[in-house]
C-alpha cells in the first residue's frame, strides 16, 4: 500500500471510527499484518482497548485473521475495504432507488453495523418506519422481510461465513476459530417465524419502565431470536457490478441513442446473476431472450432488435459481439472492452482538463495510433512543431505519456535512434488512480479543517435549530420564533451559508472522485485478471 492511501485510511477510519479504532486500523495498514502482542507494544494501548478495536474492524471486514495450527493469531488489513468507505452513500442511494425506502433503511443499518441478523435487521427498520409513519400506521415484519429477501435474491446483500471452532481433543487443534461458508448457501434465506410489528419509541419506553430490572433481563435471556448465529453483509462486488453496468448503460446511449441504452441493458440485467464480477464477457443470450425481456415501452419487432444488435456489433466501442448463430444468434456484451475504452474517455477527459485541448488531442492521437514520432505527432495533430514539443514533453514529464526507443544498431546511437510516443493506458490509470486517491485525501482534510475552524458557530446554529423546533412542537407565534432566529447575526448567518455551501461542494466533489477511482480500479482489475 502507498504512502498516499495510507493516508487516506487514516482519514476515513478516524472519522467514521474514531481515535482509538483509527490508531489500530493505522498501524495495521502500515505494517500489513501484525500479532496482538505486536499492536499493543506499537500502539501503546492496554490489551483490552486494541481487542475492542480490532473487533470493531473485523465486524465491518476491514481485517481479517489468519489462526495458525499452533501459535498467536496472525490479522491482516483489507486496503479494499477500507477504500471503500466514501462509497457508502452510493451504495444507500442504490438500494432507494432500485427497492424504496425500506431498502435504503435496510442497508444502512447493516451498513452501520457491519453484520446483523435478518430478524435483528428486520425488527430495527420496522421501528424507523413505525416512528416516521402516522399513528396507526405501523409497519409490519412482513413487508420489511420481503424487502430484505428481493435483496438477498438480486445477491446485494449475502449471508457472512459460519464460525466454524474445532472439537477439543482432536489432533490439530487451531488457536482460533475459522470462517467457511459453502457458495451455494451465500444466498440461502433461513425460514424463521415474522409475526409482529413496529414499535414506537414513546410507547415502548412507559412499557419498559414498568417492568423490574429481574425481569427484563430473564425476558431477553428466553428470547432468543430464531436466526441466533446467521449473519449477513452487504455484498460490495453486487454493487460494483452495479455501478460499471449503469456507467456502461449510460456511455452507449450518449454514443447512439437510448433503445440502443436499453438493449444492453437488458442485456446486462439477465445476465447479473449468472456473471461474476471480473468476467470478461457476459452469458451469451440469444435475441430471442432479449427481445421478449425488453421494457413494454422499448417493445420492438425482431428485425428491427436485430438492426440494433448488428449497429452494436460494429460500433466501434466494440460494446457487443456475436458469440453463435443458434436461436436467432446469441450476443455478448464485451464487459472488459467497455471499460477499457471508459477508462481511456476518462484519461483523456482528465488530460483536457489538466492540460488543454490541444494535448488531449495528441492525446487522443497517441491512443488511436499507438506509437508516433514527434514529427508524426505534428502532421496528424496539425500542431507547429514547437508547440507539438512543448506539449509533449509537458505530458511526458507528468508520466501521461510514455518515450520508446528502437535502436537500428546496439550502440543507441540518437541518430540512428527511433523515438517513438506511445500512452500505457494501464500504466497511466495506475498514476492517475493514486492522484485521485491524493485528491480525495485532501479533501477530506480540508472538510475536517473547515468543520473544525468554525465549530463554535456549527453548535450555535445547532443550537438555535433545535429551539426553534421544539417551540414550533409547542405552538409558539411567528413573534416568538423570528426572535430566537434573530439569536444569529447577520454577518454569522452569511458566513454560516458560505461554509455550508463550501462543504457541499467538497461532498460533490467526493463523490466525483470516486466515481473516476471505482471506473480506475474496475479497469486494472480486469486487466489484470
Amino acid at each position: 500500500m502507498t504512502e498516499v492511501e495510507e493516508r487516506l485510511c487514516k482519514y476515513l477510519l478516524q472519522e467514521h471510527f474514531g481515535e482509538l479504532v483509527c490508531r489500530v486500523g493505522t498501524e495495521l495498514v502500515h505494517a500489513g499484518s501484525l500479532y496482538l502482542r505486536q499492536l499493543v507494544t506499537r500502539i501503546g494501548l492496554s490489551s483490552s482497548q486494541v481487542r475492542k478495536a480490532l473487533c470493531v474492524l473485523i465486524q465491518h471486514g476491514m481485517v481479517t485473521f489468519v489462526a495458525k495450527e499452533r501459535g498467536p493469531v496472525l490479522y491482516e488489513s483489507v486496503r479494499t475495504a477500507l477504500l471503500r468507505i466514501p462509497r457508502y452513500s452510493r451504495y444507500i442511494y442504490v438500494a432507494k432507488t432500485l427497492y424504496g425506502d425500506t431498502g435504503e433503511l435496510l442497508l444502512e443499518e447493516i451498513l452501520q453495523h457491519g453484520e446483523l441478523t435478518m430478524s435483528d435487521a428486520i425488527r430495527r427498520v420496522a421501528d424507523r418506519l413505525t416512528e416516521t409513519s402516522n399513528e396507526g400506521c405501523d409497519v409490519q415484519y412482513s413487508e420489511v422481510a420481503k424487502t430484505f429477501c428481493d435483496l438477498v435474491n438480486t445477491h446485494f446483500l449475502q449471508k457472512c461465513p459460519q464460525v466454524m471452532v474445532p472439537a477439543v481433543g482432536t489432533a490439530v487443534q487451531a488457536t482460533a476459530p475459522t470462517l467457511e461458508l459453502e457458495e451455494r448457501e451465500a444466498y440461502t434465506i433461513p425460514t424463521i417465524p415474522l409475526t409482529g410489528r413496529g414499535k414506537r419509541r414513546h410507547l415502548s419506553l412507559d412499557h419498559d419502565e414498568e417492568q423490574p430490572l429481574v425481569k427484563k433481563a430473564k425476558k431477553s435471556m428466553e428470547e432468543i431470536p430464531p436466526d441466533d448465529g446467521i449473519y449477513w453483509h452487504v455484498n460490495f462486488e453486487r454493487f460494483h457490478q452495479f455501478f460499471r453496468d449503469q456507467a456502461i448503460v449510460s456511455a452507449v446511449a450518449s454514443k447512439l441513442d437510448k433503445t440502443a441504452g436499453e438493449i444492453v441493458r437488458t442485456m446486462l440485467r439477465l445476465s447479473e446473476l449468472t456473471t461474476t464480477g471480473n468476467a470478461a464477457v457476459t452469458q451469451p443470450i440469444s435475441s430471442l431472450e432479449i427481445l421478449h425481456a425488453l421494457p413494454m415501452e422499448n417493445q420492438m419487432t425482431k428485425p428491427v432488435l436485430d438492426q440494433y444488435l448488428s449497429l452494436l456489433v460494429d460500433d466501434s466501442m466494440e460494446v457487443m459481439s456475436k458469440y453463435s448463430e443458434s436461436s436467432g444468434g446469441s450476443y455478448v456484451v464485451n464487459l472488459h472492452r467497455c471499460l477499457h475504452t471508459l477508462a481511456q474517455c476518462s484519461l483523456v477527459s482528465i488530460v483536457q482538463e489538466r492540460f488543454g485541448s490541444r494535448p488531449a488531442r495528441i492525446f487522443r492521437l497517441l491512443l488511436s495510433k499507438r506509437h508516433l514520432e514527434q514529427k508524426q505527432v505534428e502532421d496528424f495533430a496539425m500542431i507547429p512543431s514547437k508547440e507539438a514539443k512543448e506539449m509533449l514533453y509537458t505530458m511526458l514529464s507528468e508520466n501521461f505519456i510514455s518515450l520508446q526507443e528502437l535502436p537500428k544498431t546496439p550502440d543507441f546511437a540518437p541518430a540512428r535512434t527511433f523515438y517513438l510516443y506511445t500512452v500505457k493506458v494501464q500504466s497511466t490509470a495506475r498514476m492517475t488512480l493514486q492522484r485521485c486517491y491524493k485528491t480525495l485525501t485532501n479533501l477530506i482534510f480540508w472538510r475536517h479543517h473547515e468543520t473544525q475552524e468554525h465549530k463554535r458557530l456549527f453548535e450555535k446554529s445547532q443550537r438555535i435549530e433545535a429551539i426553534v423546533a421544539s417551540v414550533q412542537a409547542s405552538g409558539a407565534d411567528k413573534s416568538q420564533l423570528q426572535e430566537i432566529e434573530e439569536m444569529i447575526t447577520a454577518p454569522e448567518q452569511q458566513q454560516l451559508d458560505h461554509l455550508k455551501a463550501s462543504i457541499k461542494r467538497m461532498d460533490h466533489a467526493e463523490l466525483q472522485v470516486d466515481e473516476t477511482i471505482l471506473l480506475l480500479e474496475s479497469f486494472l482489475l480486469t486487466t489484470h485478471k
